[in-house]
């Protein structure tokens, strides 16, 4: 009997079978035709989005001796953000901003000024750039000090915090923005030394200074930290540069928790391609003509892009539930790089 049942039941089911694989089928053609009526033609305009019109690949072959400087940057990085209206965020605030002479450091300097904090710029050794960053907050109607040396090491950092406190009276912001990068276009070509500056700068420095800084920051105080897209995925030729980012990114989630109970907030931004003195510096002439042209926006940003974020990060007004965070200002996700 129930073969018998069984065997009615088989011509049914072969005959829903058959409908769906219809249906299916049916669905595929439509989407076909959708395809090849609205096929997407590659386009090679960069995305403008901003504020103001800002320079698109490709860009003028330039290679520059490191450690780069700014004002030898052609076009020169936009950092002014003129159509950025301060409303005293950051009103009576002190911050401390590593590699703060040019590119992100100096865009983060003056939108911290125009917000009302007093800045202290740290930097390697680039006196002609640090002064116009001096300058520009300044103009801003804030006070500027220059403290030029290498944050790879811990006294040095040591001093930085202490003169910044003497000469501006408080700490309320710190922003680990300086690094070292240079590709290598084989791994047995990453020497030792480079790796180890690498680290050194970018790691080291960040936890020499933050070590220093943290003893003069009271409850509400911001530490932003400057990671990288390649710290989110990686990057062929970046090996020590995109781990060191990566480590950032972990040392930010990880130094956030230790910091809570404190009332200290810590967070990071991760900035995808942004024309800055860094990669003139470290690139060759051609690949630079071509720098930003792999991002979704299909240009690099300009350092005024990047800074709101800081910004953001640095207030409580706007970020006072917000840390252990990484921000990605990328140029959008395409769903691939």
């Amino acid at each position: 009997m129930a073969t018998r049942r069984q065997a009615r039941r088989a011509p049914k089911a072969r005959s829903s079978v058959k409908r769906v694989v219809a249906r299916q089928r049916a669905i595929q053609r439509r989407v076909a035709r959708a395809d090849r009526k609205h096929a997407r033609k590659p386009t090679a305009r960069a995305m403008q989005a901003g504020a103001r019109h800002y320079p698109e690949p490709p860009l003028p072959r330039q290679h520059q001796t490191k450690p780069g400087t700014e004002g030898a940057v052609n076009p020169a990085p936009m950092y002014e953000a003129p159509f950025y209206l301060g409303s005293g965020k950051l009103y009576g605030k002190v911050a401390l901003i590593s590699g703060a002479d040019s590119g992100i450091g100096r865009a983060v300097a003056v939108l911290f000024a125009r917000e009302g904090a007093d800045i202290a710029i740290q930097y390697l050794c680039e006196h002609a750039d640090a002064q116009a960053t001096k300058v520009a907050v300044e103009a801003e109607g804030r006070r500027a000090i220059l403290i030029p040396g290498d944050v790879g090491s811990r006294a040095f950092c040591r001093a930085v915090v202490r003169r910044t406190v003497k000469e501006l009276g408080r700490l309320d912001i710190l922003v680990n923005n300086a690094a070292f990068q240079s590709h290598v276009p084989r791994l047995e070509d990453l020497s030792r030394r480079q790796f180890e500056l690498t680290l050194r700068t970018n790691l080291g420095g960040l936890f020499f200074l933050t070590q220093a800084a943290v003893p003069h920051l009271g409850e509400g105080a911001a530490i932003i930290n400057n990671g990288s897209v390649t710290g989110i995925h990686g990057s062929g030729h970046l090996l020590d540069y995109s781990m060191t980012k990566g480590g950032i990114h972990a040392f930010t989630r990880s130094l956030a928790a230790h910091l809570m109970p404190r009332g200290i907030r810590v967070n990071a931004v991760a900035p995808g391609p942004v024309w800055t003195p860094l990669n003139p510096s470290d690139k060759q002439a051609g690949d630079v003509a071509r720098f930003g042209a792999s991002a979704p926006m299909k240009r690099p940003a300009q350092p005024e892009e990047i800074a709101p974020a800081f910004v953001f990060l640095a207030s409580a007004q706007c970020s006072g539930y917000v840390s252990g965070e990484v921000i990605p200002v990328v140029g959008g996700y395409s769903g691939s790089w």
